[in-house]
């Protein structure tokens, strides 16, 4: 089914920017007005999306109608639907937040915001291998130049190593795609599907590195083990709104991953069959175990809200890793229950540093906290969500992944892990919060750190994403029956292959 609807989801974050470049010179007032409506449309446009793609169609479109493989396609199937859905929530109330005068704090926040947007909404949409790449780099660019915003020592240091290591993944990217296409003589993924399922034998092992190269620039996006190492200092280190907007960062790794290795490398790939299957779950695991001990040893918030997104990558992939229908369903559930829980925690973290004069984040006896009631109860319910602790969705999310393995031969360590890192972090956190809001002291000056910003400006987007949360757990019915839908549809490549490959015109 063709619509312009999926073209409107790329087009409006990106015309959105230029308009923001043409009212530069106006006040600060009219840019965010625009800004904050466009993201306000774009929830509503992908709500829309959501209800059409609900009936099981695979929306598509075909820029400057030609018609795939030769054609640039935008497929929006239920999980880019999902992911977009996820995107423009977090979206939503990361710009919220940054209003509080984070914005101010450097030129062109607000262009750099709709600009990382377009890129994750165009990685989520591509229907082609070559135009993933691109928008990676518009994501690259983006996020770094986002990630500097405000300046200072710690974030150029931070945002170096991130720079340089993900223009490494990128060259990367380009060698598997050169080989795909130099063997294939196509880079649409509906039309790479077909093609690597009829591969020859002697194409095998190049089809095969490439597969490998892909997964590996797919990991560091997605900050598994060991490429992770750029996450923690970039996260902690950058503005509050953008380490929230990044939580969703890694997902797109994690997307691309799911999506690749299930339409191209998937069961019916002949001699490419499950590429990444031997590698993905044991390095998964690893994931979660390396993030949670970084959780335990993180000596501030920011810095253990970062470790967190990493073992939420872990949790993660070990449910895409076991490699069936449950298994991708209790992945797509914990997907937005981990990102909004971790987007509210970064949130959090910069309320309680503003509030905490010197001692900022840091897990040490400080002052009392103005408000230490309501932003303790705040923080309170996100240990709760990251713990993963009934009732909430963390806990829904692990028991589905828990269940989803009970049938897997590694049961044993998967149950093992995934347990025992819950209770890791379950520690941790009510270390953080004892030495946060139990262990203070009178300090010289408390006053004078105290911030005039009322305080419900502040903690009405770190609440909405804690709703978000809230309503996993009252819709969980609904949202798992969607997901199961998304899975079979996903496992079953031909309905995405059908939908590209006989792609009609656009009117």
């Amino acid at each position: 089914m063709t619509t312009h609807l999926v073209i409107t989801a790329v087009l409006l974050p990106l015309l959105t920017g230029v308009g923001l470049l043409l009212l530069r010179q106006q006040p600060p007032f009219l840019q965010r007005a625009v800004s904050i409506g466009s993201v306000f449309i774009q929830v509503i446009l992908v709500c829309q999306l959501l209800a059409l793609v609900n009936q099981g169609d695979i929306l598509t479109y075909s820029l400057g109608n030609w018609a795939a493989p030769f054609g640039i396609v935008l497929v929006a199937d239920r999980l880019a639907i999902w992911m977009l859905l996820i995107t423009a929530l977090i979206a939503l109330f990361s710009l919220l937040y940054a209003l509080l005068d984070v914005d101010k704090a450097g030129r062109h926040f607000h262009v750099l915001f709709q600009l990382q947007l377009f890129g994750l909404n165009g990685a989520f949409l591509t229907g082609d291998l070559f135009n993933l790449f691109v928008f990676f780099e518009i994501l690259l660019i983006a996020s770094y130049s986002l990630l500097l915003h405000g300046g200072g020592r710690l974030r150029t240091k931070a945002g170096l190593h991130f720079v340089v290591i993900n223009l490494v993944g990128s060259t990367l990217f380009l060698f598997a795609v050169g080989i795909l296409y130099g063997i294939l003589g196509t880079l649409n993924m509906a039309d790479l599907a077909l093609k690597v399922a009829a591969l020859p034998a002697e194409h095998v092992p190049l089809i095969k590195v490439a597969g490998l190269l892909l997964f590996g620039v797919f990991a560091l996006k997605a900050a598994l083990v060991p490429l992770y190492l750029w996450l923690p200092n970039a996260y902690a280190q950058t503005s509050a709104p953008v380490a929230a907007l990044f939580a969703i960062m890694t997902k797109v790794g994690a997307y691309s991953i799911l999506r690749v290795y299930s339409l191209i490398f998937g069961a019916e790939a002949g001699l490419a069959a499950n590429l990444i299957e031997p590698w993905l779950l044991p390095l998964a695991l690893l994931t979660l175990v390396i993030g949670m001990l970084g959780v335990v040893a993180s000596t501030g918030l920011r810095q253990q809200t970062a470790y967190l997104v990493i073992a939420s990558v872990g949790t993660l992939l070990t449910a895409i890793g076991l490699n069936t229908q449950a298994g991708i369903v209790a992945g797509l559930y914990y997907l937005p229950h981990s990102t909004f829980a971790a987007a509210a925690c970064f949130l959090l973290a910069n309320t309680i540093a503003v509030r905490r004069g010197e001692f900022i984040d840091r897990f040490e006896s400080g002052p009392s906290l103005p408000h230490a009631r309501l932003i303790g109860g705040l923080f309170f319910m996100t240990a709760v969500l990251l713990a993963g602790l009934p009732p909430l969705s963390g806990f829904i999310g692990k028991f589905m992944i828990l269940k989803a393995a009970l049938a897997h031969p590694q049961l044993v360590w998967i149950m093992g892990i995934v347990l025992t890192t819950s209770l890791l972090a379950l520690i941790a956190l009510a270390r953080s919060g004892s030495l946060l809001f139990y262990k203070v002291q009178t300090v010289r000056g408390q006053a004078e750190s105290a911030v005039p910003v009322p305080i419900t400006r502040e903690v009405l987007p770190i609440a909405g994403l804690l709703a978000l949360c809230v309503v996993l757990v009252v819709w969980a019915g609904p949202v798992t029956g969607f997901l199961q839908l998304t899975a079979e549809q996903l496992l079953e490549p031909s309905f995405y292959i059908q939908a590209v490959m006989t792609l009609e015109k656009t009117p």
